[in-house]
């Protein structure tokens, strides 16, 4: 099995390997020296270096106290979520798994080889107490690919102890720098191989983009050289850039089920098809329509775990709140019998849904449309009128959904009418921040009154399908001789709830429309 630890590190470069005397840090009393321990890591990658492009390490190591193979993602500067297997000689599945997205069909393979001898200290409290762990490096790098360069240096390496306050690390810079010793120009070893052992012919992948072979462009697209966006086509990329690299870094937090993960996922997935539906005067409906429909796919298959999770919750929070008396039998036992066996079944599901073909060839799609984009004439014009035309065809859709809503009467009719302006509300949402870069305040002001109406649609949304399910326990609980008079008070509460939202729905929507004037007259 694999673990999974928080490290919080930064790296130094000296001209030459001495430390200063570090007992002179604030808080350390004792430095101990644990002397020195030969590692040999073997760093894989795929052949245009997808993992290094994400800053994402992956080591088969020898030697120390944590020999194995070690996948480390990026969380901020200096700080690294290291997933740990047990040593063997291939990859472990469970490590492969979490590099998916990134390396796809290709192959990983050994790219660079580092071997370091560690003089290796710790940092002690007055309690004995450790409080970093200070390692000097020398390594021995080699490159295992393009003909092979190598190269050698010695670097600082200054590890927060488990459960540290990283303002300690401050205290250690503070005194490192004092003693001439600066911080390292490379986030990383392999960083710094990679650059150091590139054969002066090949200076290619690095920084590369992780992406699919490139096809010939159908159109020239030409972003200014510092990325910063200036045409409409410029933002709508650079919004679908960024949801893309969601889908990409979200895979592994939902494969080892970190909470809210599968929610951040289902709304980047929705946001990119919100996108290609907004803006299709912007981007070629030919190649967006077909990656809309797999976007719709994987949505719903996001959807299977996270409304469960959203409706458990719920439930759960609406039984707490009931006084004792009205709770019969043993309803919370079975609603946790039911939360647990859906997210059960929910998460493999979804695990299988990661490592299916149609997924990847989703994201290799993703890769091929933003480096050669299917733009249309308008792309090309000022954002500031093509994307308020955009934004501002889809608010007056939801007005007329809106509308229509209010004047059904309660019922099903009126409940299905409310989702459907729940989801127009959605993508107007997401259309106005794709334009907030380019047009500032009112597209902020947009975003903000969709996420509060938003809100209400889906309170009662959440309302109708919390009733639904109660329906079916108290049927269940029913056939199981149980009584089911807590389902229905539940129930009622539901309906209460609905009943206030839909009350006050004719007013919070006057207020809103309001507030947009700028965007309807």
């Amino acid at each position: 099995m694999a673990d999974t630890k928080r490290e919080i590190e930064r790296k130094y470069e000296s001209d030459d390997s001495e430390l200063p005397d570090l007992t002179r840090v604030p808080g350390v009393a004792t430095v101990v020296d644990k002397g020195v321990t030969h590692l040999d890591a073997t760093y894989h990658d795929t052949a245009d270096q997808r993992l290094a492009a994400s800053s994402v390490t992956l080591r088969r190591r020898t030697g120390g106290s944590d020999a194995g193979w070690h996948l480390k993602f990026p969380v901020a500067p200096g700080v690294r979520d290291e997933i740990h297997a047990p040593l063997r000689d291939t990859l472990p599945d469970e490590l492969a798994a979490l590099v998916r997205s990134r390396v796809r069909g290709s192959a990983l393979l050994p790219v660079v080889r580092l071997r370091s001898d560690r003089d290796v200290r710790h940092l002690v409290d007055a309690d004995g107490r450790l409080l970093a762990e200070v390692g000097v490096d020398t390594v021995h790098a080699e490159r295992l690919t393009d003909d092979g360069g190598t190269a050698r240096w010695t670097e600082i390496e200054v590890e927060l102890a488990d459960d540290g306050d990283p303002a300690f690390l401050d205290k250690v810079e503070k005194r490192l720098r004092k003693a001439g010793i600066r911080p390292s120009k490379s986030a990383s070893k392999l960083a710094r191989a990679l650059a150091d052992t590139t054969p002066d012919s090949a200076t290619t992948a690095t920084a590369a983009s992780a992406t699919a072979p490139e096809a010939a462009p159908r159109r020239k697209h030409r972003p200014r050289a510092d990325g910063k966006p200036v045409t409409a086509g410029d933002h709508v990329l650079a919004y679908v850039r960024a949801q893309r690299d969601a889908l990409v870094e979200l895979d592994p937090a939902v494969r080892q089920d970190v909470p809210d993960s599968v929610h951040r996922m289902r709304v980047a997935t929705r946001r990119l098809r919100s996108t290609f539906r907004s803006f299709r005067t912007i981007l070629d409906r030919e190649v967006t329509d077909p990656i809309g429909d797999d976007l719709k796919w994987l949505a719903a298959e996001l959807g299977l775990d996270r409304d469960q999770e959203v409706l458990a919750e719920r439930l759960r929070s609406s039984l707490a709140d009931l006084p004792a008396p009205l709770v019969a039998g043993p309803v919370g036992h079975r609603l946790t019998t039911w939360a647990e066996a859906r997210h059960t079944g929910a998460h493999g599901h979804l695990t299988g849904i990661l490592d299916s073909r149609r997924h990847l060839a989703l994201l290799d799609s993703l890769d091929a449309l933003l480096t050669d984009p299917p733009l249309r004439k308008k792309a090309g014009a000022a954002p500031e009128k093509a994307l308020t035309k955009a934004v501002r065809k889809d608010l007056d859709k939801l007005t007329g959904l809106v509308t229509r809503a209010l004047d059904l009467p309660p019922g099903t009719d009126r409940d299905v009418a409310l989702h459907e302006a729940r989801k127009k509300t959605k993508r107007t949402r997401y259309a106005a921040e794709a334009a907030a870069p380019a047009l500032g305040r009112p597209a902020d002001d947009l975003t903000k009154a969709m996420k509060s109406l938003q809100d209400l649609f889906g309170d009662h949304q959440d309302s109708v399908m919390a009733r639904k399910t109660l329906r079916e326990l108290a049927a269940v609980a029913h056939a199981a001789g149980e009584s089911a008079f807590t389902y229905g008070v539940l129930h009622a509460r539901e309906e209460r709830r609905a009943e206030l939202v839909e009350a006050a729905l004719p007013e919070a929507w006057k207020a809103i429309t309001k507030g947009l004037r700028p965007w309807t007259t």
